[in-house]
């Protein structure tokens, strides 16, 4: 394979695909098939489609969500895939293209079974309760917003994922973002914002307050206190 791949649908999947219409189908299309071992990156995004750019980020995110997370490295590589993606949105690509380092990256059938099955119950409710709401969050030129917002959440992700759970609750900002995207729901896109804002909120101010106590000991044992 070659460094950089872009990625077309493939020969199972028509050229007219629109790409998934509810959060079911992105979990049918990335679960295993009979007889693989492991699944990668490309071959996930290609039964995907690449006419739907919410729905190309909607999946990684998704899969960080469940108990996929805790492979390690797994959330670093699936914010940088949707960092990119993200920035290809903004420019206008119409063609996914994404490095073959990363294409190349495989997952576990089993695991990837078992994330797929444990994200079942809740994709399920949130398909139920998706209405076309907000819209105009959606359409440009707010929708904009919601590709930037995945830029700056994803981001930090290679130093953050040291924190249990952090990286989960970001992807979990991602994903609603990128589903109301997909299903036209901006209360999804709201929702979404509020989460990621929260999550940085908390972790800004843990930080601070890290720093500070760090700074505090400094300057204590400085002047012999």
């Amino acid at each position: 394979m070659s460094k950089v791949t872009t990625l077309t649908n493939p020969p199972d999947i028509p050229e007219e695909d629109t790409g998934p219409t509810s959060l079911c189908d992105v979990l049918d299309r990335v679960e295993p098939r009979d007889g693989e071992d492991a699944v990668s990156v490309e071959t996930m995004l290609e039964r995907i489609g690449t006419s739907s750019f919410p729905a190309i980020m909607l999946a990684p995110a998704v899969l960080l969500v469940s108990p996929v997370s805790g492979i390690p490295t797994v959330p670093t590589f699936g914010g940088l895939i949707m960092v990119i993606v993200a920035l290809q949105a903004l420019f206008g690509r119409k063609h996914l293209w994404l490095p073959g380092f990363l294409t190349r990256r495989k997952i576990k059938a089993g695991k990837l079974q078992r994330g797929v099955d444990w994200l079942r119950k809740p994709a399920a409710w949130m398909d139920r309760h998706s209405h076309g709401r907000l819209c105009f969050l959606t359409r440009k030129p707010l929708k904009w917003l919601a590709y930037v917002a995945t830029i700056a959440i994803a981001v930090s992700w290679p130093v953050l994922e040291i924190l249990p759970f952090v990286t989960s609750f970001g992807a979990g900002a991602i994903a609603m973002i990128m589903f109301g995207m997909m299903t036209r729901d901006g209360a999804y896109v709201v929702a979404g914002y509020v989460q990621g804002t929260a999550l940085y909120l908390i972790v800004l101010a843990l930080w601070g307050g890290l720093l500070g106590s760090g700074l505090g000991t400094s300057v204590s044992s400085f002047f012999g206190f």
